[in-house]
């Protein structure tokens, strides 16, 4: 009999443990789900005859390794920064390890010791990384199998809301986690490439610097960059390629309002406000701004930032409550935490909401001395509360990756990331069964 352990029990790990559930039963496996809150482990195992659920305290050395040791796959559903110590024991072990996570150097550099020991870790198996990787390496294969040179790649995904929960002057609601959002592009370094030049974009810049993308169907879109896109090219092997960009999708408009914050400084998250409890939103908003007893906190802000009289920012931004008289109630706050708080009252998702995922990516090569041009885009949507569009397509691939190594498909050891035929094949074809399909169609070359 086989076994599967699941570390951690999360949000996320929705669709991963229904999937694995039903396997379980179809090919007699057991299944531990284990958490710091054995409440929501038994949440997760919901009284399954296959499934276990028990506590763990990740620094609990002893039962850590007692539990990995009793299984051949380890799902690791922790904080990204966990990983390694989790990975270490699987190899100690012999055993398989699965993450959605970015892989880290410290997960890297235990690569020669996963081999020796014949363990599989595979990494960035979730949404983005995860199936941006599957869907983009099938078709760079297929390109370079024919003989193409790549030109341009591009790739963006963003988690946004259905069209019938679109709803909202944002367009706009956390459908994972919050203080990412807030945080987007800060911290870091955007780089990537453009028609062979190197391009660099300064956070305060970032938000007024976006790529119009439309999807038949689903209309248009804006892109944003995200942090570095030169990374991608070792990983896809395009070392030599002109253009390759990488970015979040989000609806029009969005990135123009949201650059308010950041021109504000309220996505700062360096320091704390002093008596933030006792602010009101309107008195945190007129934080940012000069003093001047004799024009209003909405006046002041048009003036500061240019905002011309007919724009919806103002509006916008009171819908959101930035000028409400609410007290912001968090000791010792920053601003990207205060800015967090109030977004989350407006932002969260109402029981009846449904989420969308939307990605795309844009392929540009020359083979046979002519050039041309490939769009892939996927979009699904969420079904309920708990089977939303962001649970279904980080949990799905860590559950099919899970099976596919069970039943001997992937067999590569070592540390890696999903990119080669071995696991992008079975994933790609099994992911359309769940409604995750990429459609993909020929336009017109016009280079970056």
């Amino acid at each position: 009999m086989k076994n599967i352990l699941i570390i951690g029990a999360g949000l996320s790990t929705y669709n991963l443990v229904e999937y694995l559930k039903e396997q379980a039963s179809l090919r007699d496996w057991k299944i531990v789900i284990a958490d710091k809150s054995i409440e929501t482990a038994k949440l997760r195992a919901n009284s399954h005859p296959n499934v276990k659920a028990t506590s763990l305290d990740v620094s609990d050395d002893s039962k850590r390794k007692e539990l990995i040791s009793a299984a051949d796959v380890v799902v690791s559903m922790l904080p990204a920064h966990m990983h390694t110590i989790v990975a270490e024991d699987c190899i100690l072990e012999k055993k398989h390890m699965v993450t959605a996570s970015y892989i880290s150097k410290e997960m890297k550099d235990l690569n020669s010791a996963a081999i020796n020991a014949g363990s599989i870790i595979l990494n960035e198996i979730g949404l983005d990384p995860g199936i941006d990787h599957l869907s983009a390496k099938k078709v760079l294969d297929k390109i370079k199998i024919e003989g193409g040179k790549m030109l341009i790649f591009e790739s963006f995904t963003g988690g946004l809301l259905a069209p019938q929960s679109d709803t909202n002057p944002w367009n706009y609601k956390f459908t994972w986690n919050p203080r990412n959002v807030v945080l987007a592009g800060s911290g870091a370094a955007v780089k990537f490439k453009q028609e062979g030049l190197y391009k660099y974009i300064p956070y305060h810049q970032l938000f007024r610097r976006t790529e119009p993308i439309y999807i038949d169907g689903y209309g248009s879109f804006e892109g944003y960059a995200n942090r570095d896109s030169l990374g991608y090219r070792d990983v896809y092997g395009l070392e030599d390629i002109p253009t390759i960009f990488r970015g979040t999708l989000r609806k029009p408009g969005f990135c123009r309002s949201w650059d308010v914050f950041v021109k504000l400084g309220m996505t700062d998250d360096s320091y704390c406000l002093e008596n933030s409890e006792n602010m009101s939103h309107r008195d945190f908003t007129n934080t940012f701004l000069a003093y001047n007893p004799n024009d209003s906190v909405e006046l002041k802000l048009m003036h500061y930032l240019n905002i011309p009289q007919d724009s919806d920012l103002i509006a916008k931004l009171d819908w959101l409550g930035m000028f409400s008289s609410k007290k912001v109630g968090i000791k010792n706050a920053s601003p990207a935490q205060i800015l967090q708080h109030i977004l989350e009252q407006k932002w969260s998702l109402e029981p009846d909401d449904k989420d969308m995922i939307v990605m795309y990516h844009k392929f540009g090569y020359e083979i046979n001395g002519q050039k041309k041009m490939l769009e892939s885009s996927m979009v699904t949507e969420g079904k309920s509360q708990q089977d939303t569009a962001m649970a279904r397509t980080v949990g799905l691939p860590v559950a099919i990756a899970v099976k596919q190594i069970m039943i001997g498909n992937i067999k590569t050891p070592g540390v890696q990331i999903p990119i080669s035929q071995e696991i992008y094949e079975p994933m790609l074809e099994e992911l359309e069964e769940f409604g995750i399909r990429f459609i993909e169609k020929e336009i017109e070359y016009k280079g970056y």
